[in-house]
C-alpha cells in the first residue's frame, strides 16, 4: 500500500513539474560534465531533477532573483550525484539558500598557535547537517568550466557524508563495499596530497582538500565528475572507491563520447 502510494506521489509530481523541453536542453548543454549521458541516463536525471525541485526549497537571499534556469541548473548538479543512488539519498533536509557571491557567515577557528579567533570567513558554499545547503550562485554559475571545481557537487558531496554523522569523509558505503578499502585508500590519498600541499607542489587539485578528511572527499568528488582522468592519475584507489560509491564511471562517460565524436 505505502509503495502504490509513493508511485502515485512521484508520479503526480513528475506531472505537475515537469520542465520544459527548451529550458531542460539548453541548461543541460551548459553542464560539461553531463555530456557522455546516454538517452536512459539523461531521462533519469531529468526525472531527478522535476523531483529535486518538487521536493526541496530552493530560495534566494540577499538581492539575487532566482530565474526557473537557475534553479535548474542546481538541481541537475546535485541530482548528478545521486543519478544511480536516488534522491532518498537526499531526505532529512529541505532548503536550498542561493546569494548573489559570497557570503560571510561567522566563525570561530583556532590557529596553529592554539589561539582562537573570531570573524566573518568568505564562503562560496556550506552544508548544514539536517539543515540547509548555502550557495553563491557567482560560483554556481561557474559550473560549466569543466576545470575540477563544483561548488554544488561540493557542498552535495558533503550532505551525502553527512547521512551518518558529521562530514568526515566516511559516508554510509553501500553492503558491496569493503569499509576497509575506502578507509585505506581515502588515508593513503590524503596523507600524501597533505604532504604535497605543505611542500607547495601542484597538482592540479585544489589545495582545499588538504583541510580535512570531510573536504578531501568533497573536493575529490568535484573533480571525479568534472575531470575524472585527474583523479584516475593521481589517486586510482580512490577512483575506484568514487566510482563504486557513486555507481557511476565519469571516465567511461568520456570515453564513450569520444567515441561518438571520431565516429561523427
Amino acid at each position: 500500500m505505502l509503495a502504490r502510494w509513493r508511485r502515485w506521489r512521484r508520479d503526480r509530481l513528475l506531472r505537475h513539474h515537469a520542465i520544459d523541453d527548451a529550458l531542460w536542453a539548453r541548461t543541460l548543454s551548459d553542464l560539461s560534465f553531463t555530456a557522455g549521458l546516454d538517452a536512459g541516463q539523461q531521462a533519469r536525471l531529468r526525472e531527478l531533477a522535476t523531483l529535486f525541485l518538487a521536493t526541496k526549497a530552493v530560495s534566494a537571499a540577499g538581492d539575487l532573483t532566482l530565474t526557473p534556469a537557475m534553479r535548474l541548473s542546481i538541481a541537475i548538479q546535485a541530482s548528478m550525484l545521486v543519478l544511480e543512488l536516488g534522491l532518498d539519498y537526499y531526505d532529512g533536509w529541505v532548503e536550498v539558500v542561493v546569494y548573489p557571491d559570497e557570503f560571510l557567515p561567522e566563525r570561530s577557528w583556532t590557529d596553529e598557535a592554539g589561539v582562537v579567533h573570531h570573524g566573518k570567513v568568505p564562503h562560496a558554499g556550506e552544508a548544514w547537517l539536517r539543515g540547509p545547503v548555502v550557495l553563491s550562485w557567482a560560483d554556481v554559475a561557474r559550473a560549466g568550466d569543466a576545470d575540477g571545481v563544483n561548488v554544488v557537487i561540493h557542498e552535495f558531496a558533503h550532505k551525502l557524508d553527512m547521512r551518518n554523522g558529521d562530514a568526515n569523509g566516511f559516508p554510509p558505503l553501500h553492503r558491496d563495499m569493503d569499509r576497509r578499502a575506502w578507509s585505506e585508500a581515502f588515508s593513503a590519498a590524503y596523507d600524501d596530497f597533505c604532504r604535497l600541499v605543505a611542500r607547495r607542489r601542484h597538482t592540479g587539485i585544489d589545495p582545499y582538500a588538504a583541510e580535512s578528511p570531510g573536504e578531501f572527499f568533497a573536493v575529490l568528488s568535484e573533480v571525479f565528475f568534472e575531470t575524472p582522468g585527474l583523479v584516475m592519475r593521481n589517486y586510482p584507489a580512490v577512483y575506484a572507491q568514487l566510482r563504486a560509491f557513486y555507481r557511476q564511471d565519469p571516465l567511461l562517460r568520456l570515453a564513450a563520447q569520444d567515441g561518438v565524436a571520431d565516429d561523427a
